[in-house]
């Protein structure tokens, strides 16, 4: 070989190794440098990668009204499984604005507070389930933290068939979850579906029973359903004087009511949002 080759054969060789170590760390999830760094990341699905959140908005559960056998019940669950026990993953569902998204934040909030292992909360898109595995791969590794994975307004249509890795990791699939991970899902549909979407696999199914259950029983997989219903009028009110004693505002009953009936609905969502709206008159922040 001519000694005048070696410098173009050495930089080949080194571009095939680049090449491969590139291919080799395809499918591979990055790990934050530092997980102290923040107590909530969102999962980037394209980069494989965990971006940090400096602020989730987190309420105090004590602000949370209307829905107390639901604290209990999910803050025992996650309690048992921030301390090392078994617990099940959660599947929050019903109305829209009563709360269900901000009690998994104010419960990850509370119990991290005094948890004996970090508890991290990760949220991950739904249109990303399919990259579910690649995520899980990674915080099998990252054991020195409890991880409460996090899916706001789960739910799928008829094209979507995403809910299968889904199913594969909640139970039946060959690889157990890792145990330090849950998952929490929050859905206006109790089972993740529509309605037209089950009828239409009866009427067309060869098996209509089997292809129904195939998708209905995703719901199934979660072993704690929690249900949250529309507010009445004096729990909307009782929401509301809460908030305001907790930010130092005046509240005008009459007009709060006048407020909700021009959203055409009372729930915790419009009573924040009422929130906001006398905060800024009463030149107040939140």
């Amino acid at each position: 070989m001519d000694n005048s080759q070696e410098p173009e054969i050495r930089e080949l060789l080194e571009r095939i190794a680049m090449a491969l170590e590139a291919q080799a760390d395809m499918g591979k999830a990055r790990a934050p440098q530092d997980w102290n760094a923040a107590g909530a990341y969102v999962w980037l699905a394209s980069a494989q990668s965990l971006k940090a959140v400096a602020n989730t908005g987190a309420l105090p559960l004590e602000l949370l009204v209307g829905i107390g056998p639901q604290i209990e019940t999910l803050s025992a669950n996650t309690r048992q499984f921030a301390d090392g026990y078994p617990a099940n993953n959660a599947l929050l569902w019903g109305a829209r604005g009563m709360g269900k998204s901000s009690l998994v934040k104010a419960i990850h909030a509370d119990i991290a507070k005094d948890a004996k292992t970090p508890l991290k909360l990760i949220e991950i898109y739904r249109e990303d389930m399919n990259t579910l595995p690649i995520l899980l791969d990674l915080l099998r590794t990252e054991d020195q933290n409890n991880y409460i994975l996090f899916c706001d307004d789960l739910s799928f249509d008829e094209q979507d068939s995403s809910y299968k890795s889904l199913k594969a990791v909640l139970e039946g699939g060959i690889e157990a979850r890792p145990k330090n991970v849950i998952f929490y899902a929050t859905s206006n549909r109790r089972h993740l579906i529509p309605r037209q979407m089950i009828e239409n696999e009866r009427s067309t199914a060869i098996h209509p029973g089997e292809s129904v259950e195939e998708k209905v029983s995703l719901s199934d997989r979660f072993g704690l359903w929690l249900g949250f219903y529309p507010c009445d009028q004096e729990t909307y009110l009782t929401m509301l004087r809460g908030y305001c004693k907790a930010y130092g505002l005046k509240l005008n009953e009459s007009d709060a009511l006048e407020w909700a009936k021009t959203r055409g609905a009372r729930s915790g969502r419009v009573a924040w949002q009422y929130l906001q709206s006398i905060a800024g008159v009463q030149g107040k922040t939140l």
